[in-house]
């Protein structure tokens, strides 16, 4: 006979702790999570594991990571299903991989009982007693053939930019009596991902449940569950509203100090990010990075006049797409475009014409007090070496370095949110800002285009973003005299 709900949550209170905050606390499962475990682990009328795949939705502090460690130890010791059990922790990348895997360790190393039956390695942990192990693997190490797991727990599989990983772990899983694959994550923004996919078939299997409640659906499919916790499809909200908040997170009654915590979300991130990783609401692949009218809400100032002390961003493209110069007034963060050129549509043999790019930086150079010329160099730097040379204030600044990056896209967005910064309402500008899109993962959020050869350009918002930057450090740090230096 399969695991029962009662058998899991017995074991996940037993023997099981929790981690962070609550280190050490004993794993009494909430709610939410004894529903959820009940719907998993429902049986048929064989006595055998009824849900063969099962995905689980929940923002963030939901102890989703917590949750997942538990049942893989669950399946590792107690799951007599299959003999020698193996049990999986997948995720997109290593280090998330090791996430769960990390946390299911520390569940060890509390429990003296837990001690006793495992043998814990650094990538993996074995069960002597059935021959039974568990690893941890990785999109990102290539496809996992030759694996039959018995339980598999995918981590955040909105970053899986494929299924590959999950086809190939389903396939090696034929062989087991009665398999699991639980997916745990947070919303996506793209449908049609493989996450994606998994959502909207949930959507249409009768009982699926919506935050706790069974609702309807079309297709009779036993085999696969879904428990979502967050806005459903269709549904108009007001993402700032604490109301809603606690609505879409289950676990908000043990959140210390959870209205705090959200607000402070809410004023360092952006609107995509906080619906998908705080509320677990799905957004559209063109959100765009600004909250709505945010940008267009601080069109005014005085435009830059000869002789201002700015920054001036530089952004550049040897060929294919765009090279922009904006500068930021330092007295009060007024921004302004001051030269693009982009590629014209369909022309492949368009060049980023080099000599009139430093030209325009001289001339900029000459008509404002330019404390800095932050610049990304790529594939321009022997452009900035003569610059340099030249005396001109130039300082590179590699948009490719998330250190640099990441911190310089939020101070724009939490800049531009609290309307601390003008623009002159160009719409050159406005549209690049329109383009960018968001990649976040635990490195950070940055801006990025929506695809590598996206003829929708981020140039002049790149630049935008690294000249506020440097010119907030100029204003409140008051630094000497500028450096050719790789920040």
């Amino acid at each position: 006979m399969a695991l029962t709900a009662d058998k899991v949550k017995n074991f996940i209170e037993e023997f099981c702790t929790l981690g962070g905050s609550f280190a050490g606390d004993p794993f009494k499962l909430l709610t939410f999570q004894g529903n959820i475990l009940d719907d998993v682990y429902r049986l048929d009328d064989n006595g055998d594991r009824m849900r063969k795949r099962y995905l689980l939705g929940l923002p963030r502090k939901s102890g989703k990571s917590q949750l997942g460690a538990a049942l893989a130890l669950c399946h590792l010791v107690i799951d007599d299903t299959d003999t020698r059990p193996l049990v999986v922790s997948a995720a997109g990348d290593r280090q998330q991989a090791r996430l769960v895997f990390e946390e299911a360790k520390r569940m060890v190393a509390a429990s003296p009982t837990l001690s006793e039956h495992l043998t814990v390695f650094r990538n993996e942990i074995q069960n002597p007693h059935n021959g039974g192990k568990y690893i941890a693997v990785s999109a990102d190490a290539g496809l996992q053939q030759g694996l039959n797991p018995s339980f598999v727990v995918f981590d955040e599989l909105h970053v899986f930019k494929n299924a590959d990983l999950l086809e190939a772990l389903t396939m090696g899983s034929a062989m087991r009596h009665n398999p699991l694959f639980l997916i745990i994550s947070t919303a996506g923004f793209d449908l049609d991902s493989p996450l994606g996919r998994l959502y909207s078939y949930g959507l249409q299997v009768d009982g699926h449940m919506l935050n706790g409640v069974a609702c309807p659906g079309e297709l009779v499919d036993p085999s696969f569950g879904m428990d979502w916790w967050g806005p459903p499809p269709g549904l108009e909200y007001d993402y700032e509203d604490p109301e809603v908040w606690e609505a879409f997170n289950p676990a908000w009654s043990v959140m210390p100090d959870p209205e705090a915590i959200m607000r402070a979300a809410l004023t360092t991130t952006h609107e995509s990010s906080f619906v998908r990783f705080h509320l677990n609401g799905w957004t559209s692949s063109e959100s765009t990075w600004l909250p709505d009218g945010a940008w267009d809400a601080c069109s005014g100032g005085d435009p830059l006049a000869e002789g201002d002390r700015i920054v001036i961003g530089f952004d550049g493209a040897w060929k294919g797409d765009s090279t922009a110069l904006v500068g930021v007034r330092l007295s009060d963060l007024h921004i302004e475009l001051l030269n693009i050129w982009e590629a014209p549509a369909k022309d492949p043999r368009w060049r980023t014409p080099t000599f009139e790019v430093e030209e325009a930086i001289r001339s900029a150079c000459e008509r404002f007090k330019v404390v800095e010329v932050t610049a990304d160099p790529f594939r321009f730097e022997r452009s900035l070496s003569t610059l340099f040379e030249e005396g001109l204030p130039i300082v590179e600044f590699p948009t490719n370095s998330l250190a640099r990056m990441v911190p310089a896209c939020q101070n724009f967005y939490e800049k531009v949110s609290d309307c601390e910064v003008s623009h002159d309402g160009g719409t050159v500008l406005s549209r690049h800002l329109t383009n960018c899109m968001i990649k976040e993962d635990h490195r950070g959020a940055r801006i990025v285009k929506e695809a590598p050869g996206s003829p929708r350009k981020i140039d002049a918002a790149v630049a935008a973003v690294i000249g506020l930057h440097r010119a907030i450090m100029h204003r409140d740090e008051s630094p000497g005299e500028a450096q050719m230096l790789v920040l």
